[in-house]
């Protein structure tokens, strides 16, 4: 495995690390800037929302910059926010650093992975995207939880932990990334919004958002969830999120073999029907340790395997132009999941902490039924086509 693929994905993970992490540290946090649960979890909206609207407009910005120094550069401000997250003060100017981070991420990330396919031949860009994506992957697995329990008497070390992260991974690719090819032409933010225009893209967009908002309206306050489980202790929830760090590995590599096999359209439909079982049974679930875990099991299973198939789903629609709908995909996710945190605390203010995951089963299921709704059984399309007559 080329080095330099490894130092990417470092970066990858630092990102996914921070987008999620606090979750998991939502606790501190409210005591310590003296603010509620709900209201510390806007710190994962605000950041998941500065990364969608800002993605498509520093790529169109930056697109003439040299890869490297838009790397380097990506990681830099990355970092001097997350230090700047383990200094703030207040909430509000932590709300502010969370938004420069964002920024660094999405600099970082589709840049990244764009870098990959340059570094190997191209019977391997398929693996080098892999690996750099699967840093993200093990940010849940294993940065999450690692930086739950870091931060569970000082939440603050947890974004020190981050942007050592970062610094990692800048100082290597500084070290180690040299003569990338020069950047080619790039579409304008026009071209990048345009295939909203068409029904299948749009319906594929908007299961990606409706999925992403069930999902994370959960897994933001999980701690909230399982409390009844966890008693408040941090090295138990830190056990519930290794648990599902572990499953979302399963899930991903299972979601990629489920839809070469039965379609894509069979997956989103049994994860989100899965999902939607899952969070109805979760304010009983979560009341003990068994059953707590055997939802983290569940759920990210289900989900990861649904969050390969959206995007097989938009490249399969247009293949010349898939990086340009992965990327909506990708926008769309952090929507849904900046919409999840409002989501996730307004159904606590109306249903409790106990009874909220309601809420996202529903959610789960209006997913279900738009990609019920915009998407055709390939197996049986398939199956239409007549055989091509051998001579």
């Amino acid at each position: 495995m080329p080095v330099r693929l490894l130092l990417l994905a470092l970066g990858t993970f630092a990102m996914g690390t921070d987008s999620m992490v606090v979750a998991g540290i939502l606790g501190p946090i409210s005591a310590d800037l003296g603010v509620s649960v709900p209201a510390a979890g806007q710190l994962v909206t605000v950041f998941a929302l500065g990364y969608a609207l800002l993605a498509p407009v520093l790529a169109t910005l930056t697109a003439r910059w040299p890869r490297r120094r838009l790397l380097l550069t990506a990681l830099a401000v990355f970092s001097a926010a997350n230090a700047l997250s383990a200094l703030a003060p207040t909430y509000g100017l932590l709300l502010a650093t969370r938004v420069l981070a964002a920024a660094g991420a999405a600099l970082y990330t589709p840049t990244a992975n764009a870098v990959a396919t340059t570094l190997v031949a191209p019977e391997r860009r398929g693996r080098a995207l892999a690996t750099v994506l699967g840093g993200m992957t093990v940010a849940t697995a294993l940065g999450v939880p690692l930086g739950t329990w870091v931060g569970r008497t000082d939440w603050r070390m947890t974004m020190w932990l981050v942007t050592a992260l970062g610094l990692a991974a800048l100082a290597g690719l500084a070290l180690l990334l040299r003569d990338l090819p020069a950047p080619t032409a790039a579409p304008t933010l026009k071209a990048r919004l345009a295939p909203l225009a068409q029904r299948r893209v749009l319906g594929a967009a908007a299961t990606t958002l409706v999925f992403f908002l069930a999902f994370q309206s959960v897994y933001i306050y999980l701690a909230t969830a399982v409390s009844g489980a966890t008693g408040g202790d941090a090295d138990r929830l830190s056990v519930v999120l290794l648990t599902c760090g572990v499953m979302s590995v399963a899930g991903s590599w299972l979601g990629g073999r489920l839809v070469d096999r039965l379609g894509v359209r069979r997956v989103l439909l049994a994860g989100s029907a899965a999902a939607a079982g899952a969070f109805a049974a979760l304010p009983w679930l979560g009341r003990g340790m068994p059953g707590a875990l055997g939802y983290a099991m569940v759920v990210p299973l289900a989900g990861w395997a649904v969050s390969v198939a959206l995007p097989h789903r938009l490249a399969s629609i247009d293949p010349g132009n898939a990086p340009l709908l992965i990327s909506l995909n990708s926008s769309a996710l952090y929507l849904g999941t900046a919409a999840g945190g409002v989501a996730g605390s307004t159904a606590i203010a109306v249903l409790g902490g106990r009874w909220f995951p309601f809420a996202a089963a529903a959610l789960a299921l209006v997913a279900c039924a738009v990609a019920a709704a915009t998407t055709r059984d390939e197996r049986a399309v398939r199956a239409r086509v007549p055989e091509p007559v051998r001579v």
